[in-house]
């Protein structure tokens, strides 16, 4: 006869379905690492990354629920795939190369699909996953298919779509490419970005999957 498992129980932040039966907040960041992004502005990206883990942490529900990937481009590199958070180990991220933006969209889009079908093959309920795009440029490769993607995506409600664009982006771009509306950031206010996005998070992984989210303002950090 099985135990039942209390939830003080599930080992911290075990990515292993048998040990943490939790349902998943999947949540992936596509992070634009190119050239133009040297200097102040990958410093500050890396540190509010940091930032996210870091509040995402103080949380014992969302330890356990909330799953972060992480993809940066150019050139598109997997720099994590999904785990939980006291397992998402993130290295200093570095700028180079150009802005493959439509390869990248579609990594992540494959990659929220793949675990997806982790999930449901383990019998593990899920929230609507996340995916968290930040760049400060043009995409330099085709993004046709990346709009087909997250609009298709959006419609059938497999994910939700995030676009930010940092000082530079091609807004009108983001704005063809997302059904919400791309927000700009306010300088380089990454910190205040990941605050808002691991206290979104923090909301989202303490109700019941399915259940209907208020998102926060986005105030503090976006020009309207």
């Amino acid at each position: 006869m099985d135990e039942y498992i209390s939830f003080e129980q599930i080992p911290f932040g075990s990515d292993n379905f048998a040990d943490n039966p939790e349902p998943r907040c999947p949540c992936i960041l596509l992070l634009d690492t190119s050239g133009s992004m040297s200097g102040m502005p990958i410093h500050q990206l890396n540190e509010g990354v940091r930032t996210f883990r870091q509040e995402l942490l103080g949380d014992p529900i969302a330890t356990k629920r909330v799953e972060v990937g992480m993809v940066t481009f150019g050139p598109v590199t997997v720099e994590s795939d999904f785990h939980t958070v006291p397992n998402f180990h993130p290295r200093e991220l570095e700028t180079t190369g150009d802005t493959p933006l439509g390869e990248a969209i579609r990594t992540g889009i494959d990659m929220v699909n793949r675990r997806k079908k982790e999930y449901k093959n383990a019998g593990v309920a899920y929230y609507k996953p996340w995916i968290i795009l930040i760049t400060d440029g043009a995409p330099t490769d085709d993004w046709a298919e990346a709009v087909q993607l997250v609009h298709k995506g959006e419609a059938a409600k497999s994910f939700a779509f995030f676009a930010i664009g940092v000082e530079g982006a091609n807004m009108d771009v983001l704005k063809q490419i997302s059904v919400r509306s791309p927000l700009k950031l306010k300088g380089l206010m990454f910190r205040e970005f990941f605050m808002w996005l691991s206290a979104s998070m923090k909301m989202v992984s303490a109700k019941n999957p399915g259940s209907a989210i208020n998102l926060l303002p986005p105030s503090g950090w976006s020009e309207l």
